[in-house]
């Protein structure tokens, strides 16, 4: 038997039906997100196949068609294939290997000294207002002075032998790294500070759990110009006195006029200085996984 009375239809809000259509939207163009996150990175990949490489590979192709189609005198600029035909003549010699593991041994060691050095008095001065009053001055002076004009003065305090040249290349390669390790512990986030000491968290343990891992990355910002300073010091320490060496090879090559020895000697410094970024980014890797704004590529 009818009441006369039918149940009424509840009809949702605007307000209530919108969040359930919001959720069904982002639902459903999620993955749409993912692949065309997927198709950039193609794209990316298709647009430079080598990456940071793609331009270098480019110019040395233009570079050896334009010296085989007469473009580029060789007395300018020879052939990449002449430079490598020069490098291995070099080496069956002999001569390309000696100077090649003298270079390295004195970047080597001159590298290991100015990291020292910088890294100790980056930390002091970074850690302690008095290591900051000793350290900070002096340096701030002396980084603005060129490696060729310190050159002479190294001369006559340690001779032209190996002395001088390792000290040379450990000079260019201690400052940026302590004026880049020192930046980066003043700069760690006060807050991450405050919020260990309110933690309780001891002296040593902050130092070991927040200042330094905070200043992880302003440390490998200084080793990737450490890096690249060593090497600059190394080209203006082979200029002085030496018998062996990339610097030698030039200046011998430029001596009897071998254009391709010269390139060869520039190319073996651009790859050292290649090598040397690419240890780093490495490092960054494997290093700061733990960042928020890190993407594995």
């Amino acid at each position: 038997m009818s009441t006369g009375f039918a149940p009424a239809r509840v009809r949702p809000s605007r307000g209530a039906a919108a969040p359930s259509r919001e959720r069904a939207t982002e639902t459903f163009t999620a993955p749409a997100g993912r692949e065309g996150s997927r198709l950039t990175r193609l794209r990316r990949r298709v647009s430079w196949p080598l990456g940071i490489y793609t331009t270098p590979v480019a110019i040395l192709v233009l570079w050896q068609v334009t010296s085989e189609l007469g473009w580029l005198p060789e007395k300018i600029a020879p052939a990449p294939t002449a430079i490598v035909q020069a490098g291995v003549d070099l080496w069956k010699l002999g001569e390309l290997s000696v100077d090649l593991t003298t270079s390295l041994r004195r970047v080597g060691i001159g590298l290991a000294i100015g990291l020292t050095i910088g890294i100790t008095t980056g930390i002091i001065a970074g850690l302690l207002r008095s290591g900051e009053y000793l350290f900070n001055g002096v340096v701030q002076i002396v980084h603005t002075i060129p490696l060729l004009a310190i050159l002479p003065l190294m001369i006559v305090w340690f001779g032209i032998d190996e002395l001088t040249k390792v000290l040379l290349i450990s000079f260019g390669a201690g400052l940026p790294m302590y004026l880049n390790l020192f930046a980066a512990i003043r700069g760690v986030d006060q807050r991450l500070i405050e919020m260990a000491r309110a933690a309780g968290v001891r002296r040593w343990r902050l130092i070991t759990r927040v200042l330094l891992p905070g200043a992880l990355p302003g440390f490998l910002v200084g080793l990737r110009f450490s890096l690249a300073y060593s090497v600059l010091g190394l080209v203006a320490a082979e200029t002085i006195n030496a018998n062996a060496g990339i610097g030698y090879l030039i200046n011998r090559a430029q001596t009897y006029l071998r254009i391709d020895q010269v390139y060869l000697g520039l190319v073996i410094y651009a790859i050292l200085g290649l090598l040397a970024d690419q240890f780093v980014r490495i490092l960054e890797r494997v290093l700061l996984q733990w960042r928020p704004s890190y993407e594995a590529s």
